[in-house]
């Protein structure tokens, strides 16, 4: 799905352009559709920074950018760890190398830009006003470390996490008629086969909704369908700027009635400032970013197939490898590029992060799809720690209770496993570290699942955390 891109109004001392960039080196990277998975790039090479003259920025600390979990980040969705997965109409990080190359000439930018984090705690007041804009009676009460209005069976529930941003999910399921005698009904919002409601009356019925969670003057797009249900996706603008993977989704049923919905209900907070790259930089980069060592300049090469003999049509397959190994690239055509801040986590907290964001095309008419590059001088960021070595197990889940992590994995009854953490204000760095067992000269590999316990410092609180072999975010059980 295609989603509304705004002017890119950026503010503030522009730098003379530079001419257009036509990128030579392919990169593997995913790209999301609108509301689909998306892959922000982080790499830092040398060059294009900005010059700070009297807005020097030495006092900023680096910029921690978390490394990606192995599930990619969904722009719209409902959960803080969204399953693994490819967007429809994305191409398979394993595939061939993407190469993006500019339709025109790319815009500078402003000189600088500021982060803005999910700071504090969200009040009850807060979420009873939005409890109140979807019709939902009662006032919040606690349950763990969520406020929740509303009951779990036949009615409606929203969940509220009190900690920021104070992600919120909401459903209705309320019966759309009373059940005749001796007939069994189903719990659902609306009964399934009616038309949806237009765009702009689902736009209507979402923007009270909007106007509760703080979000009346985001950029709605209501294009999306899910059956009969009508979906209003709201972008916010912060600071002026357009925001990506910051969305609120509003589900309006073809009654007119919001039956379901996802967001943040805590106002960010704006932090430091860094300078920042122009677009034709960011796109440099976005190409250099899975570039392994001396690839630099390297040809790709053609594909490997076959001389078709006189007469016969010349092969095409995309997917074929060349003689040199490599699979030629699939070309993206960048059409847009806007100023903008999109999400990423640094130091294990969810933060908008100064970025490019790419509106790319593969073929003309095809599919539109947007692709992130941080913006911020590489200067700037601080390079991510190594993972740990390949013999240390990744952690596939976790429980928390208080100071207690009790950490899950794969492993076998051949070796002796400790697990250990690493901590910081904003993550938990899991470490599982194997050794083999002494005695045991005969051994059956057998893998099973694990788990081990680890004590913290401090409790977990809204802490992330974070696999050591991987690099990843770890999910909650």
């Amino acid at each position: 799905m295609s989603t509304e891109r705004p002017d890119n109004d950026v503010t503030g001392p522009r730098r003379r352009r530079p001419p257009l960039a036509v990128a030579s080196v392919a990169a593997a990277v995913l790209l999301a559709g609108g509301g689909g998975a998306y892959w922000a790039s982080t790499a830092a090479g040398d060059g294009g920074a900005a010059d700070s003259g009297a807005a020097d920025r030495k006092s900023a600390p680096l910029l921690a950018l978390d490394a990606p979990a192995d599930a990619p980040v969904s722009a719209a969705s409902s959960s803080d760890t969204p399953p693994p997965g490819i967007a429809p109409g994305e191409p398979d990080p394993g595939g061939p190398p993407v190469v993006y190359r500019a339709a025109g000439e790319l815009p500078d930018g402003p000189d600088e830009a500021a982060v803005h984090h999910a700071r504090g705690t969200v009040a009850s007041a807060d979420v009873a006003r939005l409890a109140k804009a979807l019709g939902i009676p009662g006032s919040p009460r606690t349950e763990g470390t969520s406020w929740v209005v509303g009951d779990d069976g036949p009615g409606a529930l929203l969940k509220v996490t009190k900690q920021a941003p104070g992600t919120w999910t909401f459903a209705r399921t309320t019966p759309s008629k009373p059940c005749e005698s001796g007939m069994m009904c189903a719990n659902g919002a609306s009964e399934p086969g009616g038309d949806p409601v237009s765009e702009k009356a689902a736009k209507a019925a979402a923007i009270p909704v909007l106007k509760a969670a703080g979000q009346d003057d985001a950029a709605l797009n209501a294009g999306q369908l899910m059956g009969d249900v009508r979906v209003v996706n709201a972008d916010p603008k912060i600071d002026g700027l357009p925001t990506y993977g910051w969305s609120t989704g509003v589900q309006v049923g073809p009654d007119g009635e919001v039956t379901g919905g996802s967001g943040h209900l805590k106002a960010l907070e704006k932090g430091d400032t860094y300078p920042a790259v122009g677009a034709d930089e960011a796109l440099k980069q976005l190409n250099a970013a899975s570039r392994g060592e001396g690839d630099a300049g390297r040809d790709i090469g053609g594909c490997a197939t076959p001389v078709p003999h006189q007469g016969e049509p010349k092969p095409s397959d995309p997917q074929c490898v060349p003689s040199n190994g490599k699979r030629a690239p699939v070309e993206q055509t960048v059409e847009d590029a806007v100023f903008g801040l999109a999400l990423n986590y640094v130091d294990g907290r969810q933060t908008l992060v100064p970025s490019w964001l790419f509106t790319v095309r593969q073929a003309p008419g095809g599919p539109e799809n947007t692709v992130t590059q941080v913006a911020v001088d590489p200067k700037f960021i601080e390079k991510p720690d190594a993972p740990t070595p390949s013999g240390d197990r990744k952690v596939t889940s976790y429980g928390a209770d208080g100071r207690t992590l009790e950490v899950t994995f794969w492993g076998g009854v051949c070796s002796r496993y400790t697990a250990s953490a690493k901590e910081s204000a904003g993550q938990v760095r899991i470490s599982v570290t194997e050794k083999p067992q002494e005695g045991k000269k005969a051994c059956i590999m057998i893998a099973k699942e694990l788990t081990r316990t680890v004590t913290l410092e401090k409790p977990l609180g809204d802490r992330t955390v974070i696999d050591a072999a991987s690099g990843g975010a770890v999910p909650r059980t």
